[in-house]
């Protein structure tokens, strides 16, 4: 007899090859856990720097725990709380300007929050001699933030548009539709201008923090010159000019100034 090729039936067809799809998920997996398994060694191990660092803090140790809060926010896991808390860290232990810092940062990210906002006031009441007082327009555009602006006039440029549409569409709802066209065109335009005021005000208007003790205010970018006033640990300073390693700033129209570049950090 021939030997020849041995038909198969489906109902005899290896193991193998009904296990085919069983074998493609686990092989998804396996390399989705190989391709996740840095992110998630990484949260786990900021999670435990976040715990040592609350220890240091409660231990009374705050610039350990301000340098260990900071090592997670370099690693990329920055976040509302964690900022608040190097906040905390940093002025419990005396650096008034970088627990500025700190809270604006916090307060970028969490805009209302009650306690990053009151920790900020009152670490800004204990600065020394001449700071960068806000303005009544500059406090009502830090109501919302950037994207918050951004989002709310792209709302109501859409809403306005599509109030100048329907009428298209349906002619007689045009009279009805008049007087909220005008109406929500007005609005949309003046919440157009405050995001151009808030975006030229991070933009164009950047601000900084003195971070060290005392920080003399140079009528020139030398440091043989003269400096009749002193800037001191927290006070904030609209950055005007840079030069090499110096930063033109000023407190206030009356005090304009040279300052090294390491005594000042920019703010957020």
């Amino acid at each position: 007899m021939n030997q020849g090729l041995i038909a198969v039936s489906p109902a005899q067809q290896p193991a193998r090859a009904c296990q085919r799809p069983w074998v493609r998920a686990c092989r998804r997996l396996a390399v989705t856990l190989f391709l996740a398994w840095p992110m998630l060694t990484r949260a786990g191990d900021s999670g435990a720097a976040f715990d040592s660092a609350n220890k240091l803090y409660e231990q009374g140790k705050f610039a350990d725990a301000a340098t260990e809060y900071g090592r997670i926010i370099q690693s990329g896991l920055a976040s509302a709380p964690l900022y608040f808390n190097l906040g905390n860290a940093f002025f419990k232990a005396g650096q008034i300007g970088r627990a500025i810092l700190a809270y604006r940062h916090a307060k970028t990210l969490t805009v209302r929050d009650p306690d990053v906002l009151a920790n900020l006031q009152f670490a800004r009441n204990q600065v020394q001699g001449s700071t960068l007082s806000s303005g009544l327009a500059a406090r009502w555009l830090g109501k919302l933030s950037l994207n918050e602006w951004t989002l709310l006039s792209t709302g109501l440029v859409w809403c306005w548009l599509l109030l100048l549409a329907l009428p298209q569409w349906r002619p007689g709802l045009k009279p009805g539709l008049r007087n909220w066209t005008i109406a929500l065109g007005i609005t949309a335009a003046f919440v157009c201008v405050c995001l151009g005021m808030q975006f030229a005000q991070l933009r164009f208007w950047p601000t900084a923090v003195i971070v060290t003790p005392d920080a003399p205010l140079h009528q020139a970018p030398l440091s043989e010159s003269p400096s009749p006033i002193t800037l001191h640990d927290g006070a904030e300073v609209r950055v005007l000019d840079r030069k090499d390693n110096w930063l033109q700033v000023s407190a206030d129209s009356r005090r304009i100034g040279w300052v090294q570049r390491d005594q000042a950090v920019p703010a957020p």
